[in-house]
Parts: structure tokens; C-alpha cells; sequence
């Protein structure tokens, strides 16, 4: 059940969750999830963005492929390494692939629809925790693994633009500074 909270106040306080346990989100809440992550940015509404969630046994299936994608970047990786990357998806339940998917226009490039997938990214994490439930997003060598893309039924126009990790908070958050919006910003 979605808690109320002060808007404002949830986004300056957001952090990632890098710790994770379940119970996951449920279908419908996976489905509020998705339904923010379509109200991403979307210049002449070209829809730049697929998801891929792996929940469940599923999770086992994907840290195969992960595996997979680490032996085809370093063939002598130790069993640590490969332990790693089956064990990958299991830090939550529920991982949501992040794809940037691309179409020819004339008027929005391709950086302008990765930036719209990026923002896709993001507000899966923001529904997660306006859910109550904790996220992280995750990019690294995984990320840039075109096979391991095509592995999921990825695209030839496709990118990843991360993993989004998402579960029950099962850590105290990482205490953030608060910044000065004066070391960011300047009138001109």
C-alpha cells in the first residue's frame, strides 16, 4: 500500500538502497511502477524507452547471462568474479532492465531518447519508493554488453541504460549532504 508523503520532501531526501530484500513489488505495483515510467520526457512521442524485469527463478536465468557477459569480457575471471555475476540479480527482488530504444527522426536525436530512457530509469526508482519499497539503478560493464542485450531480445537499435534493483529496504540509508544549490546553479 503507497504511503502519502510531502512531495518535496520525498525527492530531497531520495537516496539509493543498495541493500534489498523482499518481498517485491507485486503486480499491480510493478504496473504504478511502469505507468511513471512512461510519463517520462518523450519529444514527438517516439516512446524511447522498453523494459525487462526479472523476478523470481527468472533472476537465476539472468545471473547465467551475466556470467556469460563477464567470461566474454575476461575468459581467465576467477570463480569470485563469476559467483558475483550469477549472484547479481539476487540482491533484490524484482531488477527492472532499463532500454533505450532508438528511432530515426529528424527532430530528436538519439542522445535526446537516451536521455528520455534515462529518465524512464529514474522514475521507476521514484515509484518504487513513493511505494515504500527501496531502489537503486545500476549501469557498469553489464550495461554495455550488446550480446548479453540481444540475450534478452534486445534490438540492433537498442541500448541498455541500466539495471533498476528493487526491494525492501534492508539497510539504513547512506547519509547524504545536503548540497548548496549555489556550487550548481548561477543566474545569468
Amino acid at each position: 500500500m503507497a504511503t502519502v508523503f510531502n512531495g518535496l520532501s520525498f525527492l530531497q531526501q531520495r537516496n539509493s538502497m543498495p541493500k534489498l530484500t523482499g518481498p517485491g513489488p507485486d503486480a499491480d505495483e510493478l504496473e504504478q511502477m511502469l505507468l511513471c515510467a512512461l510519463r517520462s520526457p518523450d519529444h514527438a512521442r517516439l516512446r524511447p524507452w522498453r523494459f525487462v524485469s526479472f523476478q523470481g527463478q527468472r533472476r537465476h536465468a539472468f545471473g547465467e547471462l551475466l556470467r556469460d557477459s563477464l567470461l566474454r569480457r575476461d575468459p581467465e575471471a576467477d570463480q569470485t568474479a563469476q559467483d558475483r555475476a550469477l549472484n547479481a540479480p539476487l540482491r533484490a527482488p524484482l531488477l527492472i532492465a532499463v532500454i533505450a530504444s532508438f528511432t530515426e527522426h529528424p527532430k530528436v536525436p538519439a542522445w535526446e531518447q537516451r536521455m528520455s530512457a534515462g529518465c524512464a530509469a529514474f522514475s521507476l526508482t521514484l515509484a518504487a519508493e513513493a511505494l515504500d519499497y527501496g531502489a537503486i539503478w545500476r549501469t557498469g560493464a553489464f550495461a554495455e554488453d550488446s550480446q548479453l542485450l540481444r540475450d534478452i531480445g534486445g534490438a540492433d537499435n537498442e541500448e541498455f541504460v541500466g539495471f533498476v534493483y528493487i526491494g525492501r529496504r534492508d539497510c539504513q540509508p547512506k547519509p547524504v549532504p545536503t548540497l548548496a544549490t549555489d556550487d550548481f546553479h548561477r543566474a545569468w
